[in-house]
């Protein structure tokens, strides 16, 4: 491996212009053929293998023409204070409001509230569903306007007017926050290197990958029904991958600049090791990503392939755009008081932050251990109170329109008719198809927290019915989650005694569905992640204590972030801070999604920390000496590396879109957590407890694993013995 990407590394150096010409162009080819598409994210959730799918595609095969997957609009209506909505004027006002809506050209059903009899007792609060025949993406400009003007003509007339629902939806759009994030990350690089040109490369290669990440995701949209959330997370994974990564092998050439070598050898010495650690960090963040295709979400599964994608280009962009770049900055990327050879080597007899760091871990090791242990135990306790939950108006901001009428309409009707369940009545099977549904209507009622179920609605066959439950709960409760299970136990009874099949769908009974796969996924999928990685890094390392540590330490990572994340967006601790203006569960994806994520970028700083150290024990040195080294050599640029990626997903949190700032703070916390307590020092006092037994791997093992040499070890062999490399000198290129 190391060979290869020496050999790799000094191709691209020498034909650096053609190697940033190719990018240039692939850039611009993609990124041109983006700018023109006019695909349309998806906004459709299949769940395959739950009952709420299986309700969802009957209803879709026996009601043509119904589009249940089409937006929806809640049109909420309040009589000033000392009237009543049938007053005649409001009622004639409403009445317009809603013959207007049904004008529009998208629209495909809106009724009077008084027809549809969804006014509250007191008649101070109505409201009207307006359903479309596309998603709320497919919704044009002329549609939503025609949406909002219909609000203001009822505030116009005196009415409070607020809308719930999706028709309102967006495509979540990058903002300041996000550019902040980015702005920080080239100042730590700055600080890092001293040299506004090596600063540079590791930001503009990150951004050439994410810019063909996003463009070919753009470009696969409508083909493969990708979600609108899919490029933030492209990239957002692709920026902190793509900076570090990069990073990493400017680090290490200019480690063996200083060491004297000719930039030529020096890119290809610093391609073949810290590009080593590149290909196989990467590959642990791929298989985390990829991993995610066991849930068997649809819509995760692409998420999960779009992201591991924007990592493989990272990846290619740093073995090959870097040495490229380097090619044409020579010497550059050194600070000017580092190109002076007597003030290099004045710095270097100083031992540095992290020599100090290591030296004191290895005194108190112990004490270290213990310490960073049992802190992130306690910041994980909030996880034992995981709530999940699918995300609606009532986590939507206090200030939004979608908020104020989640409200109105659990002041007028109840928490729940902002999450009525579905519940499909499939009689083809049943004698008496009338008597079936009456019979489970009639029970449905019977059952503890339901405010009522409404009469069926048949299909035109007749064999087909619906029944809308209204429940006394909230959609995210635990009670209405409970009458879910209750209503599917119910439906077995039923099925005895009418024949018909009972089936529970709605968007609420499809997030508690989601909980569950998901809930139900989890074991099995890290057992597939850790598993994989657990191989992976035992090749690497050669080593058996060394990944089932590493796989420890993200284990303590993952759940004390989730704990972090339960604190601030479900108990609202620190709530304010972060900007979030409303608690509540978390989002079912969000555990899973952590786990994968965080595991893949845990690895990265475990591979480059610990390949040096690695690297230091092949190389003739103690097991206590080669973990100073490690540090040494390693410590200053994974710090910037992990201040880098938290300020890239930090930027995110001031997203305004619940799902993006969430998945933000958890994985900027994360990263905090893994890289300063866990890598810099739960694994150094654990290899220093540990001695030379953490090198251990069990001699038929080693015969049969193949040797990747990370560390460089067979390269340096080869170089020493070829005197023609080992002297070669290329001048630093004009």
């Amino acid at each position: 491996m190391a060979t290869m990407l020496y050999r790799l590394g000094r191709f691209a150096f020498r034909r650096r212009g053609l190697v940033a010409v190719l990018w240039v162009l692939i850039l611009a080819a993609v990124g041109g053929a983006a700018a023109t598409t006019s695909s349309t994210a998806s906004t459709a959730i299949s769940i395959p293998g739950t009952e709420a799918q299986q309700a969802f595609e009957l209803l879709e095969e026996r009601f043509p023409g119904s589009t249940p997957d089409g937006a929806t609009a809640r049109v909420v209506f309040q009589a000033p204070e000392g009237d009543t909505l049938t007053d005649a004027e409001h009622r004639k006002t409403i009445a317009k409001i809603v013959a207007d809506l049904a004008e529009g050209a998208q629209v495909q059903q809106a009724v009077d509230p008084f027809q549809a009899q969804s006014v509250s007792r007191d008649a101070t609060i109505a409201y009207t569903q307006v359903t479309y025949d596309g998603s709320a993406l497919e919704l044009t400009d002329a549609t939503r306007d025609a949406l909002q003007a219909a609000a203001e003509k009822g505030r116009d007339a005196g009415l409070a007017v607020e809308i719930g629902g999706d028709a309102l939806l967006t495509i979540p759009e990058t903002g300041a926050t996000e550019v902040i994030g980015v702005l920080i990350a080239a100042v730590v690089l700055l600080v890092t290197f001293g040299s506004l040109v090596a600063a540079g490369l590791p930001l503009a290669t990150a951004l050439v990958g994410v810019g063909i990440s996003v463009a070919v995701i753009t470009l696969l949209t409508q083909t493969l029904e990708l979600d609108s959330t899919t490029p933030i997370l492209a990239t957002m994974i692709g920026l902190a991958v793509g900076i570090d990564y990069s990073l990493f092998i400017v680090s290490r050439y200019r480690a063996e600049l200083a060491e004297g070598r000719a930039p030529l050898d020096a890119i290809g010495r610093a391609t073949g090791t810290a590009g080593s650690a590149v290909v196989f960090a990467g590959l642990t963040v791929v298989i985390a990503l990829a991993g995610l295709a066991v849930v068997n979400i649809p819509i995760l599964t692409k998420m999960g392939f779009a992201a591991a994608g924007a990592v493989v280009l990272a990846v290619l962009v740093a073995l090959t755009l870097i040495p490229a770049l380097i090619g044409m900055a020579g010497k550059r990327v050194l600070p000017r008081k580092q190109r002076d050879k007597a003030a290099r080597e004045a710095a270097e007899g100083k031992p540095g932050a992290g020599t100090r760091w290591a030296r004191f871990v290895l005194r108190h090791r112990v004490a270290v251990l213990v310490l960073g242990v049992a802190g992130l135990g306690v910041i994980a306790i909030p996880a034992t109170n995981l709530q999940l939950g699918l995300p609606d108006d009532s986590s939507k901001p206090v200030d939004t329109s979608q908020r104020k009428a989640y409200d109105l309409i659990s002041e007028g009707f109840g928490p729940g008719t902002n999450g009525p369940l579905v519940v499909t009545v499939d009689a083809r099977g049943s004698d008496d198809p009338q008597a079936a549904a009456a019979a489970t209507g009639k029970a449905l009622q019977g059952l503890d927290n339901v405010a009522m179920a409404m009469p069926p609605t048949f299909n035109q066959a007749g064999d087909t019915a619906m029944i809308t439950v209204i429940p006394m709960s909230a959609p995210s409760s635990t009670e209405t989650e409970d009458l879910v299970h209750d209503i599917r136990a119910e439906a077995t009874d039923l099925a005895d005694t009418t024949g018909a099949r009972i089936l529970v769908t709605g968007q609420t009974a499809m997030g508690i569905d989601v909980s569950q796969k998901l809930d139900d996924a989890l074991l099995p999928y890290l057992a597939l992640v850790v598993g994989l990685a657990f191989v992976l890094l035992v090749i690497v390392f050669r080593s058996l204590l060394v990944p089932l540590k590493a796989a420890l330490g993200f284990l303590l990572s993952v759940i004390a972030a989730l704990g972090a994340v339960v604190a601030v967006f479900q108990w609202g601790w620190l709530a304010d801070l972060v900007g979030v203006e409303q608690t509540g569960p978390i989002m079912s994806l969000m555990p899973i999604f952590l786990v994968g994520l965080v595991f893949g970028l845990a690895m990265d700083y475990e591979v480059f920390l610990v390949t040096r150290m690695r690297e230091a024990y092949v190389h003739g040195e103690s097991a206590q000496e080669s973990i100073v080294t490690g540090f040494r050599h390693g410590a200053r640029v994974v710090t910037a590396a992990a201040l880098i990626m938290i300020s890239v997903f930090a930027g995110f949190v001031g997203s305004d879109e619940s799902m993006i700032k969430m998945i933000g703070f958890g994985l900027a916390i994360a990263v905090l957590f893994d890289a300063f307590v866990v890598r810099m020092a739960i694994v150094p006092a654990t290899l220093a407890l540990l001695g030379k037994a953490a090198w251990w791997l069990p001699r038929p093992l080693d015969k049969v694993l193949p040797n990747v040499d990370v560390e460089g070890e067979r390269l340096q062999q080869r170089l020493a013995e070829s005197d023609e490399e080992v002297k070669e000198t290329v001048g630093s290129p004009s």
